[in-house]
C-alpha cells in the first residue's frame, strides 16, 4: 500500500533572526508587562502579537493591517516551532491590531515602555556612551485634518501643500538606537519640543549619569539650555544665527581671522589612508545666567572647509539667479509684456529679488529713463479740420546692466563656513575636535528617519486614519528602528573588535567585502532559507534549508545561537505536540533576556 504524503513549504527568510533579536531586547516581557491589564490568557499577548507583527512590518517592509493575517497562516509552523505558543490567524485579524495599535498610542503606556525597553537596552547591550541627539522630521498625506485633528499644515521639507504630522526622535550614539519618540501635530514648532522630551528621557536614563543632549540649531535656545543644565545635564548645539548671536558672529569670525589659521585648532580625520581637515578654529568660555543661577559656557567657533565651498557655490547661484531675475524686469516694448512706468516701484522691485535671494549688497543696477512722445487725436470724428491733436508722453525704465560687486561679494565669502557651537561640558571631557566630531553624528537621527520613511518601513504614505492609529503606528515603527539598529550595530562592533570583513552580502559583487554591512543586507542575506513540513500517515518530519557560509558566519556576528535555523528541524511521532523551543515569556524581563 502506497503511503499518503502532503509537503507545506515555507520561505522563512529572516524570521527566525528577527525573533531571536526581539527576544534578546527583552520586547515581548516588556510589552505584556506594561498591556498586562489588557490581555485575556485565552489569546495570544499583546506583547508577542505586536513582536510577530514588527517581524512582518520589517521582513515584509508593509505597515498595512490586512495582510499580517495571511502572513502568519502562511508562516504557521515558523512561529509555533520558535516562539513556544500555538499561534492563530485569528491573533492577527485587522480589528485586533487596531486595538492593539490603540494601547500603544496611550502616552503613559508608550512612556513606560520607553522607560523599561531603554533602561534594558543600556544594560544588555552595555551602551556606556550617553550622548543623545534629538531631531525632527514631518510626514505628509492627503488629509482633511481639522480642529484638533493632527493632521496640521507646518513648515515642511516634504510638501507644504500637504498637512502633516511631526515627529520628534532621540537615539543613543553611537547606534543610533531609538530611545524616545514623540507624535505631535503638523503646525508645532521644533523649539519648545525639545525640552520635554528630554525630561521624559531624564526620567529614565538620566538618574545614573549626566548625559549629552546633541541637537541642531533649534535646541539652543536658551531656555532649552537652561532646562537641560537645570537637570544637571550637558548640551552641545550650534548656536541659530538670530537676536545676539547674529550681531556678534562676524566679529567672532574678525577675531579668527585676526587670530590667524596657525593658532586654530584642527579637526582630522583619516580617509582612505589620507588626513583630511574637516573643520579649524578656536573657542572662548563666556558666563551664561538666568534668574536663579549660572554656569560657563564654551563657545566654539569652527570653520569647514567643505561647508563654506558649499555656500560659495550656492551664494554663486543665487547672484547669477538675482541678476536674471532684475534683468527681466523691464522687457522689451511689446505685446503683453508689461512695463515699469515709475522709478520708485522699480527699485521696489529690484530691492524684493536681492532680499529674496540674499544678496542685497552684492549687485549694482544700472537703468535709464526712456520717454517716448506720441501725438493722438482727441475727440469724436473720424478726423479733418475740426479734431485736434494731443501729444502724449510714455514713460518706461529700462535696466541697462547688472554688475557684481566684487569686494562685497569677497567680503561675504569670507564669513562662509563658520558656524558657533555651545557646550556646557568642561574641556578636559570633551575636547574642542571630539566636541565637532560629535556634533556631526547628527546623521544617525536622520538615519532613523530615513528607515521611517524608506523601503523596510515605508511609514509614508500612512495607512492608518484615525489619531489614536496615527500616534500608534509611528512608535510601532519606531521599534523596529531599534530592531534593525541593534542587528546592525551588533554585526559592525563585532567585524571592528576581530578587525575582520565580510563578504557575500552583495548580490551583483559576491566577493566584495565590507566591515559596515547594513541591516537591510544583513536581513536579505537569509531570503533563501525555507522550512518544509512532510507530513506521513505516522510522522511529520520538518527539514530546514541548510544555512549557507555568509548565513553561518552573521549568526556568529550576532552571537546567536549556531543552530537557531538548524534545530528547527526534527522528526515528530503522529498525534504527539512539537515541542517547543522556548517557553513562553510572560513574565517581567530577569537577567536581561527572555529564555
Amino acid at each position: 500500500m502506497q503511503e499518503e504524503m502532503t509537503l507545506h513549504t515555507e520561505v522563512i527568510d529572516d524570521v527566525v533572526l528577527l525573533i531571536e533579536q526581539i527576544k534578546r531586547m527583552g520586547l515581548p516581557a516588556i510589552l505584556d508587562e506594561v498591556f498586562k491589564g489588557h490581555w485575556f490568557g485565552e489569546r495570544l499577548s499583546w506583547g508577542w502579537t505586536l513582536s510577530i507583527w514588527l517581524v512582518y512590518i520589517i521582513s515584509e517592509g508593509d505597515h498595512r493591517k490586512l495582510p499580517v493575517r495571511s502572513w502568519v497562516q502562511g508562516m504557521h509552523d515558523t512561529l509555533e516551532l520558535i516562539t513556544g505558543f500555538e499561534i492563530r490567524d485569528i491573533d492577527f485579524t485587522d480589528d485586533r491590531l487596531t486595538i492593539a495599535l490603540s494601547y500603544l498610542s496611550d502616552d503613559n503606556h508608550w512612556h513606560e515602555v520607553e522607560n523599561k525597553l531603554g533602561g534594558n537596552l543600556v544594560r544588555v547591550y552595555d551602551l556606556r556612551k550617553k550622548t543623545i541627539h534629538i531631531d525632527a522630521t514631518t510626514i505628509s498625506g492627503y488629509r482633511e485634518g481639522g480642529e484638533g485633528s493632527l493632521w496640521q499644515f507646518g513648515h515642511s521639507k516634504d510638501n507644504p501643500a500637504l498637512r502633516q504630522i511631526k515627529l520628534m526622535m532621540a537615539t543613543l550614539a553611537p547606534l543610533g538606537l531609538p530611545v524616545a519618540l514623540e507624535v505631535l501635530a503638523g503646525h508645532h514648532a521644533d523649539d519648545p519640543l525639545y525640552l520635554p522630551l528630554i525630561e521624559r528621557i531624564h526620567s529614565f536614563l538620566g538618574d545614573a549619569c549626566q548625559l549629552l543632549f546633541a541637537g541642531d540649531c533649534k535646541m539652543s535656545a536658551f531656555g532649552t539650555r537652561v532646562g537641560i543644565v537645570r537637570l544637571g545635564h550637558h548640551y552641545l548645539t550650534p548656536l541659530a544665527l538670530v537676536g545676539e548671536t547674529a550681531s556678534t558672529m562676524g566679529m567672532w569670525i574678525a577675531m579668527a581671522l585676526v587670530m590667524g589659521e596657525t593658532n586654530w585648532r584642527k579637526v582630522v580625520v583619516n580617509d582612505a589612508d589620507q588626513e583630511i581637515t574637516i573643520a579649524k578654529g578656536y573657542e572662548f568660555t563666556r558666563i551664561c545666567q538666568d534668574d536663579y543661577f549660572s554656569w560657563r559656557e564654551r563657545v566654539l567657533v569652527a570653520y569647514s572647509p567643505a561647508h563654506a565651498e558649499k555656500q560659495r557655490r550656492d551664494l554663486e547661484k543665487r547672484i547669477e539667479k538675482a541678476r536674471k531675475a532684475i534683468l527681466a524686469l523691464t522687457p522689451e516694448v511689446g505685446p503683453g509684456k508689461r512695463q515699469i512706468r515709475e522709478e520708485a516701484k522699480l527699485q521696489a522691485a529690484i530691492e524684493a529679488v536681492l532680499v529674496k535671494q540674499d544678496v542685497v549688497g552684492l549687485l549694482h543696477c544700472q537703468y535709464v529713463r526712456e520717454t517716448r512722445q506720441i501725438e493722438k487725436f482727441v475727440g469724436r470724428g473720424r478726423g479733418g479740420e475740426n479734431r485736434q491733436k494731443e501729444v502724449i508722453e510714455h514713460i518706461r525704465y529700462q535696466v541697462t546692466d547688472v554688475q557684481r560687486e566684487e569686494e562685497a561679494i569677497a567680503t561675504r565669502v569670507a564669513t562662509l563656513g563658520w558656524r558657533a557651537y555651545v557646550t556646557n561640558v568642561p574641556v578636559a571631557s570633551l575636547s574642542f575636535e571630539d566636541a565637532i566630531l560629535e556634533y556631526r553624528n547628527e546623521y544617525l537621527v536622520e538615519r532613523g528617519f530615513g528607515r521611517l520613511k524608506g523601503r523596510y518601513l515605508a511609514l509614508a504614505p500612512m495607512f492608518v486614519k484615525r489619531d489614536d492609529q496615527v500616534v500608534g503606528l509611528p512608535r510601532l515603527l519606531c521599534l523596529a528602528v531599534g530592531i534593525l539598529t541593534l542587528v546592525e550595530s551588533t554585526v559592525r562592533n563585532r567585524l571592528k573588535a576581530e578587525q575582520t570583513k565580510i563578504a557575500g552580502l552583495y548580490l551583483d559583487s559576491p566577493r566584495k567585502e565590507t566591515d559596515r554591512p547594513t541591516a537591510e543586507r544583513i536581513l536579505q542575506s537569509f531570503s533563501t532559507v525555507t522550512l518544509t513540513r512532510i507530513t506521513l500517515p505516522d510522522k511529520i518530519i520538518y527539514h530546514m534549508t541548510p544555512l549557507n557560509h555568509v548565513q553561518q558566519r552573521l549568526l556568529a556576528l550576532l552571537d546567536f545561537p549556531s543552530d537557531l535555523y538548524s534545530r528547527l528541524a526534527r522528526t515528530i511521532p503522529l498525534g504527539d505536540h512539537p515541542p517547543m523551543l522556548s517557553q513562553p515569556c510572560l513574565h517581567p524581563l530577569v537577567g536581561g533576556g527572555c529564555l
